[in-house]
Parts: structure tokens; sequence; C-alpha cells
């Protein structure tokens, strides 16, 4: 097995498959290493899903993204990218951690997983934000009923259940949760819902809530979880309401601790955006580029597949002409 390549890809979403479509192209050797399944965050977003982008935005590598629905849901993008692979055929390793990436006195990458260990000229993190909840830090977290990832609403159906969070993600939740018959409590920290809320479900949560099929509770946080029961800080008082099951819809963050182990600068704000050239996608690592999501740190709804499809060409137009210098 071949362990030393030009190009190192860290992730297989639909971005780092961009990446290596323009490695294809360019006659670069290349290795894409995937730690779950191909395109794993879409993998593990709800079944019934539905993308904000048009199908079209979706695309990559010039090869069209067919659907009859004016916005494609999360089989139909699984679809897709399983057929990208198919067309491209890349070489790409599944179930494979990385966990670690140096660089050498010779300018030259170590990238070590779960696996093995590989040599690679340049390196492009794509490892998206999916992979770690953001924590709610309170009592009661760590119980098996307290979820920070939603797949359906069949298993809470005729439950107590309470969702926390104002995104498109939290209010998805929400809303099939109380189609299916569960009894849904909503605890928003601000005092209204997301400005990225997708434009067709905000109708639909706020009359749900305005007839009262979903409360919701603003301005307010989840103080406690217990076994039966969880207690919510409100402006006025804190309440303690019947419960089966949290849904702690609260965002996620990219892999701070492999950039940060890598080299990779980070702000130390609270946005703790990653240094990079906006130009070529490069770091303050020479040869290390970010590409997607991961690009904006904590503001993971500046960068999505839409508008970061263009980082693949940026990064190779760079890597290519370093080459034809060297």
């Amino acid at each position: 097995m071949k362990d030393e390549y030009d190009l190192i890809i860290v992730g297989a979403g639909p971005i780092g498959l961009a990446c290596a479509i323009e490695a294809k192209k360019n006659k670069l050797s290349y290795l894409i290493i995937e730690k779950g399944a191909l395109t794993n965050s879409i993998y593990n977003y709800p079944l019934y899903m539905t993308f904000f982008s048009t199908a079209e935005r979706l695309e990559i590598g010039g090869i069209p993204f067919n659907c009859i629905a004016p916005k494609p849901g999360r089989q139909e993008a699984l679809e897709y990218y399983r057929n990208i692979q198919k067309y491209f055929d890349f070489n790409i390793h599944l179930y494979e951690e990385v966990l670690n990436i140096s660089k050498n006195e010779v300018s030259q990458f170590r990238v070590q997983t779960n696996k093995f260990k590989y040599k690679s000229k340049n390196v492009i993190i794509a490892t998206g934000f999916y992979d770690i909840p953001n924590m709610l830090n309170i009592q009661g977290e760590e119980l098996p009923k307290v979820h920070h990832y939603y797949k359906e609403a069949h298993p809470y159906a005729f439950q107590d259940v309470v969702v926390v969070g104002a995104n498109n993600s939290a209010i998805d939740a929400a809303l099939e949760c109380y189609r299916k018959g569960a009894n849904v409590t909503m605890v928003i920290r601000g005092s209204g819902f997301t400005d990225n809320l997708k434009y067709w479900v905000r109708p639909d949560i706020e009359n749900r809530i305005a007839e009262g099929s979903v409360k919701a509770y603003f301005n307010s946080n989840l103080k406690y979880i217990d076994e039966n029961s969880v207690t919510i800080q409100t402006p006025n008082q804190d309440i303690t309401l019947k419960n089966d099951t949290v849904l702690a819809m609260t965002g996620y963050q990219p892999n701070f601790s492999l950039l940060s182990k890598s080299g990779i600068i980070i702000g130390k704000d609270a946005l703790k955006t990653p240094t990079y050239n906006p130009e070529n996608m490069e770091t303050n690592v020479s040869g290390l580029y970010l590409a997607g999501v991961v690009c904006g740190g904590m503001r993971t709804n500046v960068w999505f597949i839409e508008n970061s499809r263009a980082h693949a060409k940026q990064i190779m137009q760079h890597i290519i002409s370093k080459k034809e210098l060297s």
C-alpha cells in the first residue's frame, strides 16, 4: 500500500470530494481519509432533513444533481454523493480517523491515523463541524435520556420532550416530534429564532406556538436535568416539568484539537476562527490548507456546500503553482 502522496485530504464530505476531483484533474497522487462513512455528516443528519440549498448548488465536479423536489433531502444527497464516488472512483479510506498531522524538517507532512502512518507534501483539512456538540454543561446532561443528535421522531412519540435551541435542527425536531404525538416544550436562550431559519419552517413553528400545540420558553435556559423532570430558568421563575427526553440541539463545533495540534493558529476570541489566507485557503503552516465549514470556526453559519465548493480550485491552483516553481 502506498504511503506517500502529493496530497492527503482529511474528510470525505462534499468539499473533501470536490478537492479530490481537482487533485485527479491535475494528476496529483492523493488520498482521502474519513473517520466515518462517505459524507458522514450528511449521513448523521435527521432522516427527513431538507436542504436549504437547491440541488444545483450542491453539485460538485460538474455532475448534475437531479432532484424532483424544489430542494433535495438527506436521502437524495447521499445517493448523489455515492454516485460521485462511483463515477470518480476516489482513492479513499473510510472508517479511519486522523489523529495527528505534523511537519518534519524537510517540509513533508506526516499524517498518523488510528490504522497507519502516511507522508504527504500537502494536506487539506475538510472535516466540517458536525462531530463535536456544544454542551449545556449542566447537571444531568450525562443522563441517557439527553441527546445532542436527532435522527427521527418515532422514538419520542407520546413522550414529554424538551427541545433546547432556536436553530433549524431544533425547529425541525420540535415540529416532527409534535406531529408524531409528543408533548413538546422548547427552551430558547434568546428572544426569538435564528435569522437563518428556513423560510418555509418559520410560519409553521410560530403558528404551533401561538395555538399552544408546542410550548416555548424564550429568554430561558435549561437549569437541571433529572431522571423524570427538567428545571427551566425563565425570566420570572424556575419551572419544573415532567420529562422523558431532552433533545439538546445547541449546535456543533469543528475539531479544534486537531487543528491546534497541526500547528494552525486559532483565534483567542469566542469565534475561534482558524488562521488561513482567503485567497488560497493555506493556513499559517505552509502546505496545510482548510476547506469548507471548518474555516468558520464557531461561525458555522458562514460556510456551506454551495459557497465553499470554490475552495477546492483555490487550493489546487496554489498547490500547482508551488509545484511549478520548485
